[in-house]
């Protein structure tokens, strides 16, 4: 059978995309540039990645679908050029480092489709920390809306309740439906009116309030003065060594008033500030003086030009360098109920401005000074503490026994456990959520430490990649046990399978789960939705198992593909 689905790049991600796109039923075949062991000649073409000879062996001239899985940038874009001399018209699910880089090749190519494990997977760490159990995500609304998995037991509140009443609240997407007994879908269900019984099994989507972040300059300030202590150790030195200035200028004034009594206070002053200084000026104040006044003069000088070079040289730093930024950044900690992200990568930046756009307050912890997303978080207005987290000082000036949540996300697995550690030892009750790039040794970390939650961004990435390999632009994913759901938007053309049909009859008939339909300019949803009549133009949003996208277009592939140029890309399926 020639392959619909190539997966370039067999890593710790790749080939986890490769055997969740083979148990979901897929025709797939890998190329690794090493041997692996327990798959054959015939699922994994070994050889270099972007060699022609390699794609031509792997079937590319016939695939529909490349999926470019390594985690080297200019390997995946060497391998996309050799792939499309090839096959023009193949269609390439490309991940990427780079965004921008990424942006201008969806612009540049087309079915071309950039996605990142930092960005799939940072929305489901923020859903840990604000206590969300979730297991994907959908992207409905312009907004992110966590997946939870909801298992019915004795003291659940939904227990005995009518499916329907969470069919029609509008801030929940209900997405699959397991009753404990017989089998039933989820449409049927809430047509038939059937009550939540023990053990029954839902995964819904949740919509995030967002919580209003508007500040006030006094109440700023009000914060920072409330952290001078916090931050104090910032600025020590340079008033040490101003008070030691000050000091000198003081003693050499008083010195020279005392000696000479016709001296005024001014003038002795002057003198005092020009001679530590180098500047200069009332010369006469010492050229009278006895020869003892002289030396101490002559002393002064030295030593006063020490001390100004010493000055000097710390408002430089603390002026224009990082210093004055870093005593910002310590004074607009929030005093409570505010998230702490340690490690600005790629996925700790995805993070922070998901809980920003929520509303939520977030503190930095960073050791790297070069970081290159420190800019990208300070156009943000997010305090930024260069230190190291594992140490006490640190995690208390960012104030963790107040915090809500601390998201440990430094690409290095021994370091977040260290700092997850003394996070626990400094605030026992704050909720941890730790990154690991093992899944088995996060798994064994979260159970012996008790950490709230580890997760593995590749595990959180895979089904996303999985889903858009199968079918087209995926608006979301979770994972029930081995079947990978899915959220799509379909357009419904008049040789669709699905036109003329109400939604509930298309739905039980394929079952898929709808969450709204849009049609210009309406957007129907909640029971109205199930007996809308589908229409020629209107754009349906669903949910339904991967393994089954296939109906959704009988059509041939090619004629497809053109339907959805022809709509604008609004075809996402």
């Amino acid at each position: 059978m020639k392959p619909q689905i190539i997966v370039c790049g067999l890593g710790r991600t790749g080939y986890k995309i490769f055997r969740l796109l083979r148990r979901q039923g897929a025709a797939v075949v890998g190329i690794s540039d090493r041997l692996i062991l327990g798959e054959t000649s015939e699922n994994v073409v070994v050889g270099e990645l972007c060699s022609p000879s390699t794609l031509a062996k792997a079937g590319i001239h016939h695939a529909h679908t490349l999926v470019l899985a390594s985690n080297n940038d200019a390997i995946n874009l060497g391998t996309l050029t050799q792939a499309r001399i090839l096959n023009p018209k193949i269609r390439i699910i490309n991940r990427l480092f780079n965004h921008t880089l990424g942006e201008r090749l969806d612009q540049t190519l087309p079915h071309h489709h950039t996605m990142s494990v930092a960005a799939l997977a940072a929305p489901i760490f923020s859903f840990a920390a604000l206590g969300n159990k979730a297991i994907g995500q959908l992207q409905l609304f312009n907004q992110i809306w966590p997946i939870e998995d909801v298992v019915i037991d004795e003291n659940h509140p939904w227990l005995g309740l009518n499916l329907g009443e969470l069919w029609e609240c509008p801030s929940r997407m209900l997405i699959y439906y397991l009753p404990a007994h017989g089998e039933l879908d989820l449409v049927s269900a809430v047509l038939q009116e059937k009550t939540l019984q023990l053990g029954d099994h839902l995964i819904i989507g949740t919509r995030l309030s967002s919580r209003s972040q508007r500040r006030f300059w006094g109440q700023k300030f009000v914060k920072a003065i409330a952290n001078l202590r916090r931050y104090q150790r910032y600025v020590n030195p340079v008033i040490a060594v101003t008070l030691c200035l000050l000091g000198m200028i003081f003693a050499a004034t008083f010195t020279y008033v005392a000696v000479n009594y016709n001296t005024s206070l001014v003038d002795a002053l002057y003198f005092s500030v020009g001679m530590i200084t180098g500047a200069g000026g009332q010369e006469q104040v010492a050229e009278k003086a006895p020869a003892s006044i002289k030396v101490f003069t002559a002393i002064m000088m030295i030593v006063g030009a020490g001390v100004i070079g010493v000055c000097y040289a710390l408002l430089n730093d603390f002026i224009l360098g990082s210093r004055l930024k870093q005593f910002w950044d310590v004074a607009r900690v929030p005093t409570k109920h505010h998230y702490i992200v340690c490690g600005l990568g790629g996925i700790g930046i995805q993070i922070v401005r998901q809980l920003q756009k929520q509303g939520h307050e977030v503190v930095v912890i960073e050791s790297d000074a070069n970081n290159r997303f420190l800019h990208t978080a300070r156009s943000l207005r997010v305090p930024i503490i260069l230190e190291d987290a594992r140490v006490n000082d640190t995690l208390k000036t960012a104030n963790l026994q107040k915090a809500t949540a601390i998201i440990v996300v430094t690409s290095n697995d021994m370091i977040n456990v260290e700092i997850g550690l003394t996070a626990k030892a400094i605030a026992p009750q704050i909720n941890i959520t730790l990154r690991s790039q093992d899944p088995q040794f996060g798994q064994s970390v979260q159970e012996v430490f008790e950490f709230e939650t580890v997760l593995c961004p590749s595990e959180l990435a895979t089904p996303s990649f999985a889903a858009a390999a199968l079918g087209g632009k995926i608006l979301g994913n979770g994972m029930t046990e081995d079947l990978l759901w899915v959220a799509l938007a379909t357009l419904i053309t008049p040789k669709h399978s699905f036109s003329g049909q109400t939604v509930k009859e298309a739905a039980m008939k394929g079952g898929f789960v709808p969450l709204y339909l849009e049609r210009n300019p309406l957007t129907i949803h909640s029971w109205e939705l199930l007996e809308t009549q589908l229409q020629p133009g209107d754009i349906l949003y669903l949910t339904m198992p991967a393994n089954e996208l296939e109906q959704l277009w009988r059509i041939p592939f090619k004629e497809a593909e053109g339907r959805r140029q022809e709509a604008g890309g609004k075809i996402f399926s």
